[in-house]
């Protein structure tokens, strides 16, 4: 079969992207088509090993440097084990987040390393999404719920609300970077609306 089609969300933390992936793969697998559904950090066995080691403990527990290389490797192996393998064989691919994450979170917020980011994935990932939503939420809105959620991952809402507002301006301007491929939605909005919007915007693309 010919490639399929590499779809990626992102945001802030909070902002529903999570939901709005999980809600779009289960829409084209109701129309008929082979999705799989998957994460990051994580969606193969080795990715998800390294999301515990990132995710949870002190905000202060890893550098961004250590962070750009433990997000990096799992993201090759996320690569080599899902992503690949199911390109190739002409299936949808749904991730909540991938490398523009990294480029926000490590490479903006977290200290001046965007060449660095850059230069790995040039060097060990080599592939960018064929479409990207970016879910665009007020910050303290987004941290209030990513809280909410109470779960043992919480690592980077610890920096608190200052870094969200960071991460909002760093993925916006990212929308703009890689304006052939991001589009922006308003995540302030009942989830059905967001969903319906992105699923119109989905099916415009595979036509």
């Amino acid at each position: 079969m010919g490639a399929g089609l590499f779809i990626t969300f992102e945001g802030i933390d909070g902002s529903g992207k999570s939901t709005q992936a999980r809600l779009l793969a289960e829409t084209l697998g109701d129309e008929g088509h082979d999705v799989v559904l998957t994460r990051e950090p994580g969606g193969s066995a080795g990715a998800e090993d390294i999301r515990r080691l990132v995710l949870q403990g002190d905000p202060d527990r890893w550098s961004p440097e250590t962070e750009i290389l433990l997000f990096t490797a799992a993201r090759r192996d996320h690569l080599e084990k899902t992503i690949d393998p199911a390109l190739a064989a002409g299936r949808i691919v749904v991730s909540d987040r991938f490398a523009d994450s990294t480029r926000v979170y490590q490479g903006i917020t977290r200290g001046d390393l965007r060449e660095t980011v850059d230069a790995l994935h040039r060097l060990m990932i080599g592939r960018e999404p064929d479409l990207t939503f970016i879910v665009d939420m007020d910050p303290a809105l987004g941290l209030e719920r990513a809280l909410a959620r109470q779960t043992a991952e919480e690592r980077f809402e610890g920096f608190g609300v200052d870094m969200q507002m960071r991460m909002r301006a760093g993925f916006l301007a990212l929308a703009r970077e890689f304006s052939d491929r991001c589009v922006v939605v308003d995540g302030n909005r009942e989830i059905g609306d967001i969903a319906a919007e992105i699923a119109a915007l989905t099916r415009a693309r595979l036509a």
